[in-house]
């Protein structure tokens, strides 16, 4: 293979981080980070009523901070040698944009408006917008909710577009069309002008957005116009072909090539979701379950078609043929919060010291920043016994099994003794318990797990969270050697994207960078966990109750 580079775009919750990779064996060249500015100030967020946004600005300022960097770090005799540049993004986070494609908040009427900006992942500001849908589902014969587990999420598409033109009448006015993230990037790059010819991937359409072959792509008009008359036509102004990752997007515009110092010849790959190019850059394989830990999980398993045929596991966030690698089933599931989990407590022991230091910064930060592995090292010196705290990880809903986004978290078996240390573990054993569920529903509809594939910063950099992961699965988990296999991911599919490869299955082989850890159980505790893990259920069946 002649020598080519490809670019790797990870747009994540609090960043964007771009790699400049060889396609021939995945070695990174370059890497560069850039923190989303508005959203540090919490530009249109309101946390206490689960409102997050991100303004698409940060957006643009980020790829083009972080890709010119890269170049800059690897040099002109790789930045000439560039063929392609994929990205990937968390979702659904979906925006409003006009005939042309642009986001309303870059129109200098909508910039500090909450409703033009993107609609991130986890704001559950649409609650009540898809539990309507969910009952709306129910008087149709075509069940057209079959492909994304039998429950639509607040976290997803129609919800976060109904909710917007409810609640905005100069959004609605404007609004002609509603938008991922992973799909708009590459529509910018390409310098599409009419959001008509934008390019939408499988991943984002089938797991958010309802479409399916099935049902001939879309539900029918008359599925979103009799559910609220406000969707009346936005289905025929979405799309009704849809694209895998491993396919072009088109080639880099001229404008967005001297931007970034480019060559002029990239193309520009189909984009996806996080945890879909993640799976792939983390060597994802036939029913080994890729569970991509940060801020939240999102766990991953394909299954070729011909095995899977008819199988539909309920309560997950969807199966869709190609979402992950083209050609098998993507079945993806996850939890709403995991390291955020983690971050709460951070922030909950963190706040005094907030406010008595807030005239020493540097000392309240560096206390801050030792708080979870001092909690971690005394954690893990605790002994297992029956009556330990119990809790629930709930603390921005239940995504899967079964999407509720209204449920909450809970800490039970309380009492004097009960100091940070304990509630800590208690918290961390929840995460790990809220991971055998989905393990565990997958395996009961018939679609078994047969190992663990452990990627994202929590799987790196927490050993005690991935040892005790084990023990409460009662199986060994693989952790993969890159620290950025989402990035990773979409230089994956850029090569294939670009023609350095046939399938992205090759691109992982060649570009994979393997597993460097793996984290066994510990007999002695197994049954600990197990006995312990009918106590995180039934307490879980009570705080659903009530």
């Amino acid at each position: 293979m002649k020598e080519a580079y490809v670019i790797g775009v990870d747009f994540g919750t609090d960043s964007v981080r771009s790699v400049i990779v060889n396609a021939g064996n995945g070695d990174e060249v370059a890497s560069d980070v850039f923190y989303y500015r508005r959203w540090q100030d919490r530009l249109g967020c309101d946390p206490a009523h689960n409102q997050f946004r991100q303004h698409p600005q940060d957006y643009i300022d980020g790829l083009e901070s972080t890709i010119r960097a890269c170049v800059k770090s690897a040099g002109l005799s790789v930045a000439e040698q560039i063929r392609a540049l994929s990205v990937d993004t968390t979702g659904s986070t979906p925006v409003a944009v006009d005939q042309r494609g642009v986001p309303l908040a870059l129109h200098s009427a909508f910039e500090n408006n909450p409703n033009a900006m993107f609609v991130l992942w986890k704001d559950h500001t649409a609650i009540q917008e898809a539990t309507e849908i969910n009952h709306h589902a129910e008087k149709f014969a075509t069940n057209y909710l079959q492909y994304v587990g039998g429950i639509y999420s607040s976290e997803w598409f129609w919800a976060k577009l109904l909710h917007v033109l409810r609640n905005d009448e100069a959004v609605r006015k404007a609004c002609y069309s509603w938008v991922e993230h992973c799909d708009w990037i590459p529509f910018l790059l390409t310098g599409g002008t009419n959001v008509h010819d934008l390019r939408r991937g499988v991943c984002a359409a089938g797991h958010k957005a309802l479409f399916s072959p099935a049902f001939g792509g879309l539900p029918p008009e008359d599925f979103f116009a009799s559910l609220d008359p406000l969707l009346s036509g936005f289905r025929s102004r979405l799309f009704s072909n849809t694209y895998t990752a491993d396919q072009p997007a088109g080639m880099i515009s001229p404008a967005w090539a001297q931007r970034l110092n480019l060559p002029a010849t990239v193309v520009v790959g189909i984009g996806a979701f996080d945890a879909h190019m993640g799976a792939v850059g983390g060597q994802i394989e036939p029913y080994h379950l890729s569970k991509v830990m940060g801020t939240s999980t999102c766990d991953m398993l394909v299954v070729p078609r011909a095995e899977i045929k008819d199988t539909l596991v309920n309560g997950i966030c969807g199966q869709v043929d190609g979402s992950v690698i083209p050609g098998m089933m993507g079945l993806e599931a996850g939890q709403s919060a995991f390291g955020d989990t983690y971050a709460w407590f951070r922030d909950l022991l963190a706040w005094p010291m907030q406010h008595l230091l807030h005239d020493q910064p540097s000392v309240r930060d560096a206390t801050i920043d030792r708080l979870i592995p001092l909690l971690t090292e005394h954690a893990a010196r605790l002994p297992l016994e029956a009556g330990d705290e119990i809790a629930l990880d709930w603390l921005n809903g239940r995504r899967t099994p079964d999407a509720n986004q209204e449920l909450q978290a809970a800490i039970g078996r309380l009492k004097l003794g009960s100091d940070a240390p304990r509630v800590f573990r208690a918290l961390v054993e929840s995460t790990c318990f809220g991971a055998k569920a989905i393990v565990e529903r997958f395996n009961e509809q018939g679609v078994p797990v047969k190992g663990l594939i452990g990627l994202g910063g929590v799987a790196r950099k927490s050993p005690y969270i991935m040892q005790m992961m084990a023990d409460v699965m009662n199986m060994p988990i693989r952790i993969h050697r890159s620290e950025q296999t989402c990035a990773a991911g979409a230089a994956m599919f850029a090569a294939t994207a670009a023609g350095q490869y046939n399938k992205v299955e090759d691109a992982m082989q060649s570009m994979g960078r393997g597993f460097d850890k793996t984290f066994v159980p510990d007999a002695a505790k197994v049954d600990y966990y197990r006995r312990r893990f009918d106590v995180y259920r039934q307490l879980g069946n009570l705080i659903s109750q009530l």
